[in-house]
């Protein structure tokens, strides 16, 4: 898959601290499903990519084939969400983060259709030609340059059926023609990020 443009990368030292800044949200609802998830950052010479993951097509989860984060459901042996988010990227694309460095967390998120709150835990490895090794769950994994998703040129609305229900969301296309637009949770984690980061991403924000 070919690779887009990458753009100035933050120093890791800006992020943590611009994430140990911000005003996060951190929650607790009751009756719905724990999951947590990893924004990994990796450098690429000058600049910064975000590592995704498509979802593999399954009948039995709501988010067969979308766009995400390495994660998922908070076990009962998890040591707390951010351990999840380790296990499950470990387990998703073979990613181990006991060697990267942790950076901060970002609010956490419910769905707006399913009773889920996620929690989102952020990372940074200094390469992103890290060796993965993808479970049955996941289709593909990929780094996308930082300053793509700055970009307000990438960010639209799409309309989405979800449980037989179809309304407008936003979103931001990606340069993959086949891969699906970046949405829901995903794209409100990586929104918030970029409004925390500010000018220490690729080119500020508009």
């Amino acid at each position: 898959m070919k690779e887009q443009r990458t753009g100035e990368c933050p120093a890791f030292d800006e992020v943590a601290g611009r994430l140990a800044g911000a005003r996060i949200s951190l929650r607790s609802l009751p009756g719905h499903t724990r999951a947590a998830v990893a924004m990994v950052i990796g450098r690429d010479g000058d600049g910064c990519r975000l590592l995704f993951i498509e979802r593999a097509a399954h009948p039995q989860d709501p988010w067969s084939g979308n766009i995400g984060f390495p994660g998922g459901k908070v076990e009962d042996g998890d040591d707390g969400c951010r351990r999840t988010a380790e296990r499950e990227t470990l387990e998703e694309v073979g990613l181990d983060l006991s060697g990267a460095r942790y950076l901060g967390r970002l609010s956490d998120v419910h769905g707006a259709h399913l009773p889920i709150l996620v929690s989102c835990f952020v990372y940074g490895v200094e390469r992103t030609d890290l060796p993965l090794a993808l479970s049955d769950e996941v289709k593909d994994a990929f780094w996308l340059p930082l300053d793509y998703l700055v970009d307000p040129a990438h960010r639209g609305v799409h309309t989405f059926t979800f449980a037989g229900d179809s309304f407008q969301a936003p979103c931001i296309r990606l340069p993959y023609p086949d891969k699906p637009v970046l949405w829901g949770l995903t794209h409100r984690l990586v929104m918030e990020f970029l409004q925390i980061i500010g000018p220490a991403g690729a080119g500020g924000l508009p």
